[in-house]
């Protein structure tokens, strides 16, 4: 399953509705939203584990952050916890907070919604991509969590792939490496 399925059907869509909730969105645009930031956030995700200890630094914060809790009980999303998790989240994927502000217009500009909206609801976002990815990743036999390039078997690549094709909307871009190439321009920044 890819990385936006998970997200939309964690705890049977009650993560979406209680982040497009605490903002005051609807399903809608909440889902509209999403779809705009996330391939942002798997590309950031996807630029860092590219790096030199980028996979090992990936693995042990799905393996040792207790992000799972904005899964198991989704009203948690909007909290002073979350926040805080979700922009220490924001600083590792985007970099920067300019980098976010870029993230949250440019949705803005292709969803209608508030800049000001999205960036309020990309720290509660990150969260769950942390939750969604921790809870999702296979397991090797030894327990570890496996990130590396896979074949449809959850590897973070087969989970942040849709995203990375094309922003999850098909609009051509040609994976892994063009999404680090569109991405890096924000990243220089």
């Amino acid at each position: 399953m890819d990385l936006l399925q998970m997200i939309l059907n964690a705890q049977n869509g009650q993560a979406v509705d209680q982040i497009g909730g605490s903002l005051g969105l609807s399903r809608d645009q909440t889902r509209s939203a999403i779809e705009q930031l996330l391939p942002a956030l798997a590309g950031g995700m996807a630029r860092n584990a590219t790096q030199p200890g980028g996979l090992e630094s990936l693995e042990s914060a799905l393996t040792r952050g207790n992000h799972g809790r904005y899964l198991d009980d989704p009203s948690q999303l909007g909290g002073a916890d979350n926040i805080l998790d979700g922009n220490g989240i924001l600083g590792h994927l985007l970099g920067s907070k300019d980098v976010s502000r870029q993230v949250a217009a440019n949705a803005s500009a292709q969803t209608g919604i508030g800049a000001d909206l999205l960036k309020k609801m990309l720290p509660m976002l990150a969260s769950i991509v942390m939750a969604s990815l921790a809870r999702n990743a296979s397991r090797s036999s030894s327990g570890n969590v496996q990130l590396g390039q896979g074949s449809g078997g959850g590897s973070l690549f087969d989970m942040l792939g849709p995203m990375l094709a094309g922003g999850g909307q098909g609009q051509g871009a040609s994976g892994l490496g063009a999404a680090v190439d569109i991405l890096g321009s924000l990243f220089k920044k």
